[in-house]
């Protein structure tokens, strides 16, 4: 007699995790729609909205923040972790879990801990290439480890990539030029910049970008600006008749016509914009976040290195920098034709199927050891 099999997701948090647990979700549904796939949050996260929103069953448990790197706070996490670990095992058994996939953040730690006190198989997977404390300790847990960026280091990683929404996975860029550029009001033949500094904008990208419009129009290149829906002082000034247009918005609903628009990004480095970018193959001058712990910059580098994109510090980004280096890109096609290539190169489209087909293939076992045993872990 045949059981559903169950598999539960830990990536509440931010939306660096939240992204690929869903890629990864609809990946799985995909191959089994009769799968039960749970997800794990926190009241406090965006999987609250993002999670539902998308079809697919949100469980809470109590968060559990986790410093960066191994410190005084860490003496604090015991108690926080007891508590949520209880819940989580209670969760597991309730939902009879045959895996379970984490990807980092205050939500995996319980999770790592609870299956394997419950006898549960565990798969990790980390977006960036500095991997945090929560899937540094799930690595040493986990049945298989996948990471995104080539050399991770992660325990036992393997290359597999980030999971991404197949509305852009599957993007075909060129196809889809005339109609994203009419969409945002942009002329069909000029080489175009899109610029972005994720959901909230950037206040350094923002004051760069306006301050090379003179620069950036004059030289026939046209921009689509998403400035951020609170930084509404960000303007340009309407362009002459008959010269490149700069488009300023608030906010991107639809990033796969924005990446169809553009020939190049001028963006930030988090690891699922360059994952996007570069298996959609848009090259980028990337701008690393300034504070952490240098990840951003991390994230970036395989691209860079591949030719795929430029690398500038978030203090040296100023008009002169955008003058100086990206307009000759964007006016010369052979150029932009490469870096394309390149970045293509660097990604990894697939990466959802293929993380879809470790979870499956680790929860396996537990699945069928639990249909001869009648559902009894």
């Amino acid at each position: 007699m045949s059981r559903t099999r169950s598999v539960v997701l830990a990536g509440g948090g931010t939306g660096g995790h939240i992204e690929p647990m869903l890629a990864l979700a609809d990946a799985l549904r995909r191959r089994d729609g009769d799968l039960r796939i749970t997800c794990l949050g926190t009241a406090r996260g965006m999987e609250t909205r993002l999670v539902p929103a998308r079809g697919y069953d949100l469980r809470l448990i109590p968060p559990v923040p986790l410093p960066r790197k191994p410190t005084v706070d860490l003496l604090r996490v015991p108690g926080r972790v007891r508590r949520a670990v209880a819940d989580t095992r209670a969760l597991l058994d309730e939902v009879s879990a045959d895996v379970v996939v984490g990807f980092g953040g205050y939500v995996a730690l319980p999770a790592y801990l609870a299956a394997r006190r419950s006898g549960v198989p565990i798969v990790v997977h980390e977006q960036n290439a500095l991997p945090g404390l929560a899937n540094r300790v799930g690595a040493r847990l986990a049945a298989r480890v996948a990471v995104t960026a080539p050399g991770t280091p992660l325990y036992r990683g393997e290359h597999v990539g980030m999971p991404l929404r197949t509305a852009i996975s599957s993007l075909d860029r060129a196809a889809r030029r005339v109609e994203a550029r009419a969409e945002f009001g942009l002329d069909a033949d000029r080489p175009t910049l899109l610029v972005f500094g994720g959901s909230q904008g950037a206040q350094t990208l923002n004051r760069a970008g306006v301050a090379a419009a003179d620069a950036l129009t004059a030289a026939g290149i046209q921009v689509l600006h998403a400035r951020g829906p609170k930084n509404t002082e960000v303007t340009v000034p309407g362009r002459p008749p008959g010269s490149a247009p700069y488009v300023v918005v608030d906010y991107l609903e639809r990033m796969d016509l924005a990446y169809a628009a553009a020939d190049l990004a001028l963006c930030r480095a988090g690891a699922v914009t360059v994952a996007e970018l570069s298996a959609v193959g848009l090259p980028a001058a990337f701008v690393p976040l300034p504070i952490g712990n240098g990840e951003q910059r991390r994230n970036a580098l395989p691209v860079v290195e591949a030719g795929g994109g430029l690398l500038v510090e978030d203090a040296d980004l100023d008009a002169d920098w955008i003058t100086e280096h990206l307009v000759p890109v964007l006016t010369d096609p052979a150029a932009l034709s490469g870096y394309a290539r390149h970045a293509a190169a660097a990604g990894v489209p697939d990466a959802d199927d293929r993380l879809a087909d470790i979870v499956l293939e680790v929860g396996a076992p537990a699945a069928e050891a639990r249909t001869e045993s009648g559902g009894q872990r």
